[in-house]
């Protein structure tokens, strides 16, 4: 894997991290109703999606069992049809998805003992 990589994988995480300290443990009811907080988060899974559109094919064929194309396609998502985006799939991302992710990239960086 490249040191660009691998430096994105920790950006990533890092982005992850700032998601779920904006969430806390806000309710989707809560979410819903907080404009900012919603915006906030968006723009935290276009930055991920950013970052994951940057990492090589090599490393994507590698780890195969990371959703690359399903983050890069909710970042679209996010970015260009936000007026009609589903808020509570937004929330099930950075309540959910989030984490995993977020232990996937860490279990690659592990194997590479990074």
């Amino acid at each position: 894997m490249s040191r660009r990589d691998v430096i994105i994988l920790k950006k990533v995480i890092s982005e992850i991290d700032i998601g779920a300290k904006l969430l806390g443990d806000t309710s989707l009811e809560n979410f819903t109703n907080d404009e900012l907080l919603k915006r906030e988060l968006c723009i935290t899974v276009i930055n991920i999606g950013e970052l994951i559109k940057n990492i090589t094919e090599d490393t994507r064929n590698r780890y195969n069992n990371i959703p690359w194309k399903a983050i890069a396609g909710m970042r679209d998502l996010t970015a260009h049809k936000y007026q009609t985006l589903r808020m509570e799939d937004l929330y099930n991302t950075a309540r959910y998805d989030f984490p995993e992710l977020k232990g996937l990239l860490k279990d690659v960086l592990n194997e590479l003992d990074i």
